[in-house]
């Protein structure tokens, strides 16, 4: 669906420039007839290669134009933004219904399909987890629902050049528990408060460490990296676990002979001896260590 989607784009968006680049990007994401997928500004920027500027003054554009709608009562993989593109979807349900031969739903009036969120969780697009105020999830595609949609006059009207978050408003709707956004609109965390996700603790497991050090082990090892980390900057989710799992990687397992002690707690240099000198007896040290195979 996503070549069908990029065809149309290329034959009947009016969009130009990075607003056309925009609406192929997230147009090549598009895995079904309903025309809907996600996006973050991030991942938009290093596709288009335009500044994080140009991209949301794209958005703004294709909003505005009507060949993009912004479904926030959807989110994508780590909260990301929902777009649809309605003009394409009603064009693929014409064609469908054409060849069909269905002549009789050719007289109806033009509306988009209802909706499948069942059909779009595979994709990782699920109903957003904080409740509007209506407590019920509001249909983008029905004419009851129209305030769902993003409204393109309203958005960041003003506030452009602000200090106010602007990574969409699901932020300003969900609980800012333990969080804090900097000033490019990205979720960051200090590394004390972080928290190793399923995945980075599933990959843990499939990759072995987790029977190579053991629970103990690796709870050493976790604390040991936060103390490390306890002095750096916040940083986002995605990268605290790049950092944990390059860290886990190489953490000794238990029992097997540190070369290189924590800072602050080693042996003391013995004196008279360079610091070179000093490694190669830890390593000989090591060698002559027994192992049970002698």
């Amino acid at each position: 669906m996503s070549s069908e989607a990029r065809d149309w784009v290329w034959e009947n968006s009016s969009s130009r420039g990075n607003a056309r680049l925009v609406l192929l990007s997230i147009a090549d994401r598009i895995a079904d007839e309903q025309c809907i997928a996600w996006a973050s500004l991030t991942s938009l920027e290093e596709r288009t290669r335009a500044s994080r500027s140009a991209v949301r003054d794209a958005l703004d554009r294709l909003l505005a134009s009507g060949e993009l709608e912004q479904l926030d009562d959807l989110t994508g993989p780590q909260r990301s933004t929902v777009y649809r593109l309605p003009l394409a979807a009603k064009a693929m349900a014409q064609a469908t219904r054409e060849q069909d031969g269905d002549n009789a739903s050719m007289d109806e009036p033009e509306a988009g399909p209802t909706l499948r969120i069942s059909a779009l969780r595979r994709y990782g697009i699920r109903p957003r987890e904080v409740p509007e105020s209506s407590g019920t999830v509001r249909n983008p595609a029905s004419p009851e629902s129209g305030t769902s949609r993003r409204k393109p006059a309203q958005r960041r009207t003003g506030n452009r050049h602000s200090d106010v978050p602007e990574t969409g408003p699901q932020n300003r709707s969900e609980p800012k528990v333990n969080r804090r956004y900097s000033s490019s609109g990205t979720t960051v965390t200090p590394a004390s408060e972080w928290q190793v996700d399923p995945d980075t603790h599933t990959w843990a497991r499939q990759q072995g460490h987790l029977d190579r050090l053991g629970q103990e082990g690796l709870a050493a090892a976790d604390a040991k990296w936060r103390a490390h980390r306890a002095d750096f900057k916040p940083r986002s989710a995605g990268a605290w676990a790049a950092d944990w799992r390059s860290w886990i990687a190489r953490e000794h397992a238990p029992g097997r002979p540190k070369l290189y002690a924590l800072p602050g707690h080693g042996p003391t240099q013995p004196s008279g001896m360079t610091r070179a000198e000093a490694h190669t007896a830890a390593l000989l040290a090591a060698l002559d260590e027994p192992t049970g195979t002698e």
